[in-house]
């Protein structure tokens, strides 16, 4: 093999192993930087010795036993603690006498561990939800500094930023590198879901800036989602979230027209819809309700996008069901963002009065003050029920709120469209 192929060869294997080898050092370092130094260095190893003496059996096991190494003659150096030097220094004698393929197989048996470590590390709620998913982006997705930032309209500085005060509030608060166990697992895994769900949504429907979309945001939530499921295969939450995922992307050709403005679920052309991406969804969907998770939040919130993925025709859906499975949803997890969902589906399934007698509680509430889809949601209640100044006003409102500049024109389009 030409060394230029063996060091792609080298470079494709790094990054699907990235994850897991800081994982494993972060766990044995208790340092995030270091580990990813560590990493880096391991790589740079492989690129001097692989082109020469050819692919290890298991590269994942001997970039890590490379990278252990490398972390033993780092702690010998600088003297570090009594205990942690006796603790790698263990893991030198393993290598020392058994070589490195002896410890390959072992080494593999524990990666769950090791990517759920650093996963759930990543997504501590000790961090701010933005530094969560920047985080979880650099450390699980290898995504570099130019790619998070661009990905949510910032700059590489401010993201870097982010990441090293992440990293120094989990060294502040002595987060062990660890899956949690028992209550504190659960409310763990929570975090986790919605730091790959708050990633996915702001691909699937951008916040701010020039465009709707920004797809591989939500490219790179669904993969962390499939990983996810595949390392916790007993978890309903986790089918939840991944068939929630795998079926709201299944839209993603059909949510824009020509002008790039937004296209409403009820309008778009399920044709374009990825009929293997609803499989795939409507397939974890089942494996959430075998596990019993019929009542959980993103089994239930899947339940709802399945309800719309199963309908061939926007006149085929089951509004009714949608409204009764927000009914189930607004027990489960209230918040004013499913008051509201809750709204629209009563207002189709019921009549746009249904709908603005729903909306008006969260007006009245405050909660949603300056959130532009409940003006927006309100204004479209209000042209079904033909009262079409009002809606106007709403809509024009709805677009002083938004921050995107395609979901602005569409709702200004709107508004222009209540003429009496």
């Amino acid at each position: 093999m030409a060394t230029r192929e063996t060091h792609q060869a080298i470079e494709t294997v790094f990054r699907i192993e990235r994850a897991r080898l800081i994982g494993g050092l972060a766990r044995m370092v208790r340092d995030i930087d270091l580990a990813e130094e560590l990493a880096q260095d391991a790589l740079v190893t492989a690129l001097s010795e692989w082109p020469q003496n050819g692919l290890p059996k298991n590269p994942g096991a001997w970039l890590m036993a490379a990278a252990k190494r490398r972390a033993i003659d780092g702690f010998r150096r600088r003297e570090m603690l009594a205990r942690k030097h006796a603790e790698i220094g263990r893991d030198l004698e393993d290598v020392q006498e058994t070589g490195v393929d002896a410890i390959e197989a072992a080494m593999d048996d524990d990666i769950g561990d090791e990517l759920l470590s650093l996963i759930f590390t990543a997504c501590h709620p000790v961090l701010t939800a933005e530094a969560r998913a920047a985080l979880t982006l650099r450390l699980i997705g290898g995504l570099t500094m130019e790619e998070i930032a661009r990905a949510f309209l910032s700059s590489e500085a401010t993201i870097a930023q982010r990441i090293v005060r992440a990293k120094k509030a989990i060294s502040r608060a002595g987060v062990a590198y660890e899956v949690p166990r028992g209550a504190e697992r659960y409310q763990r895994l929570q975090s986790v879901l919605s730091v790959i769900y708050l990633i996915f949504n702001e691909g699937y429907a951008a916040t701010s800036g020039p465009d709707l979309l920004r797809p591989a945001l939500s490219i790179e939530a669904l993969r962390l989602a499939r990983i996810l499921a595949g390392l916790m295969p007993r978890e309903a939450e986790v089918f939840g979230l991944l068939a929630l995922i795998e079926i709201q992307s299944s839209r993603f050709a059909a949510r824009v027209g020509a002008d790039g403005l937004p296209i409403p679920l009820t309008t778009q052309n399920r044709a374009k819809w990825d009929r293997l991406a609803i499989r795939r969804g409507l397939a974890a969907l089942e494996r959430g309700h075998a596990l019993g998770g019929q009542a959980s939040p993103y089994v239930l919130q899947a339940d709802l996008a399945a309800c719309h993925a199963r309908a061939l025709t926007a006149e085929d859906t089951d509004w009714k069901r949608i409204a009764a499975l927000y009914d189930r949803l607004s027990e489960v997890m209230p918040s004013p963002v499913v008051a509201l969902n809750r709204a629209v589906a009563c207002c189709m399934a019921f009549g746009p009065d249904a709908g603005l007698k729903i909306i008006e509680d969260i007006e009245r509430s405050g909660a949603l003050a300056s959130y532009p889809l409940l003006p927006a949601a309100k204004g479209d209640f209000l042209f079904r029920a033909n009262r079409l100044l009002e809606a106007k006003v709403k809509f024009e409102e709805a677009a002083a709120l938004s921050s995107n500049e395609k979901e602005k024109a569409f709702l200004l389009k709107r508004a222009e469209e209540c003429k009496v």
